[in-house]
C-alpha cells in the first residue's frame, strides 16, 4: 500500500500505465500546410469575387457605350465620320474600364497600306478600331456580322466579312477586299483568323498579303499586348490592365504578280520576333483562305 503525501502537488502516474498514455496524447493541431490551404482558397475566394464584379460592371458600361455608339453611327452620315465616333468611343471604353491603351509608333503609317497585327484576344478588335486611323476598314470572319449589336455596328464603320470553309463564298469575298484595297482603301487583318488559349502565334494566311500584292500597297506588321491579361481566351472574367500597340515598320510589297507568300513570311517574321512568344505555327490546324 503506497502513501500518499497530500501536500506533495499532483501525482505523475507510473510510465506505461493506461492513464499516462492518455495522458501523452497531444491534442490535434493544424498543420502549417493545411493553413496555407485554407488562407489561399480565401485569397481566391475574395480576388474571385472582386473580378466578378469588375466584370459585371465592365460589362454593363461596354453595353452601354456600345448603344451610344450604335444610336450615333444610324444618324451620322459619312463612313469616315462614323469610324472616328467608334474609335473615340473604343478609347474612352477601355480607359473608363481600367484597361488604358498606348500606341508606340516606329513610323507614321502609309497611306494607303494594310496592317496586320497579332490574335490572342476578343478584346483585340476594339483595341486595333481605337488605335488606328478612321481610314481603315476592318476585315473580320463572316461569323461576325450575325452577332446582334455587333454586326450592326460593324456594317455601319464599313467592315468587310469574309467567309470560312466555304470556297466560293471565301473567293467572293476575298475579291471585294483586293478590290477596295485597289481603290486605294487602308484595311486591317488579324492574319492569324483566331486565337487560342496558350500564348503564341499561329500561322498566318495570305488574304491580306495577296491583297497588298495586288494593290501595291505596303504591309504594316503591328503587336497587340496585354489583351490576353485583361480578357483571357477561354475564360469570361475581366481583368484591368493596360494594353499597349506597337507599329513596326512598314514592308513594301513584292512586284506584281509575285507570290504573296514571301511577303506574309516576312510579316510573320517580324511579328514573332517583337512579339517574343512561342511560335505555333506547327500546331495551328485553322483554315481560312481569305484571312
Amino acid at each position: 500500500m503506497h502513501n500518499i503525501d497530500p501536500h506533495s502537488g499532483p501525482q505523475t502516474p507510473p510510465q506505461g500505465s493506461p492513464q499516462a498514455t492518455h495522458q501523452a496524447a497531444p491534442p490535434p493541431t493544424p498543420t502549417h500546410g493545411s493553413g496555407q490551404r485554407a488562407q489561399s482558397a480565401r485569397a481566391s475566394l475574395v480576388i474571385g469575387s472582386l473580378l466578378f464584379i469588375y466584370t459585371l460592371a465592365a460589362a454593363l458600361l461596354f453595353l452601354t457605350l456600345a448603344l451610344v455608339a450604335l444610336l450615333t453611327l444610324l444618324l451620322v452620315p459619312t463612313l469616315p465620320a462614323r469610324r472616328s465616333v467608334t474609335r473615340a468611343i473604343g478609347r474612352t471604353a477601355l480607359t473608363l474600364i481600367g484597361m488604358p491603351m498606348s500606341v508606340r509608333w516606329r513610323n507614321p503609317l502609309p497611306d494607303p497600306c494594310i496592317v496586320v497585327a497579332n490574335h490572342c484576344s476578343y478584346l483585340d478588335g476594339v483595341v486595333l478600331s481605337a488605335a488606328l486611323p478612321a481610314r481603315f476598314g476592318f476585315v473580320i470572319k463572316r461569323e461576325m456580322s450575325r452577332v446582334p449589336l455587333a454586326g450592326l455596328l460593324l456594317h455601319r464603320i464599313g467592315s468587310f466579312f469574309v467567309e470560312r470553309g466555304n470556297r466560293a463564298g471565301s473567293a467572293r469575298d476575298a475579291l471585294a477586299v483586293m478590290r477596295c484595297a485597289s481603290k486605294g482603301g487602308s484595311l486591317a487583318f488579324f492574319p492569324e483568323g483566331t486565337f487560342r488559349p496558350e500564348p503564341g502565334l499561329l500561322r498566318f494566311h495570305t488574304g491580306a498579303f495577296a491583297a497588298a500584292e495586288r494593290a501595291g500597297v505596303p504591309i504594316v506588321p503591328m503587336i497587340i499586348r496585354g489583351t490576353r491579361h485583361c480578357f483571357a481566351p477561354g475564360g469570361w472574367l475581366l481583368r484591368p490592365g493596360r494594353i499597349t500597340v506597337e507599329v513596326l515598320d512598314p514592308l513594301l510589297p513584292p512586284p506584281a504578280h509575285a507570290d504573296a507568300a514571301a511577303l506574309r513570311d516576312t510579316a510573320r517574321a517580324a511579328i514573332l520576333a517583337a512579339l517574343g512568344e512561342t511560335d505555333l505555327a506547327e500546331t495551328d490546324v485553322a483554315a481560312s483562305p481569305t484571312n
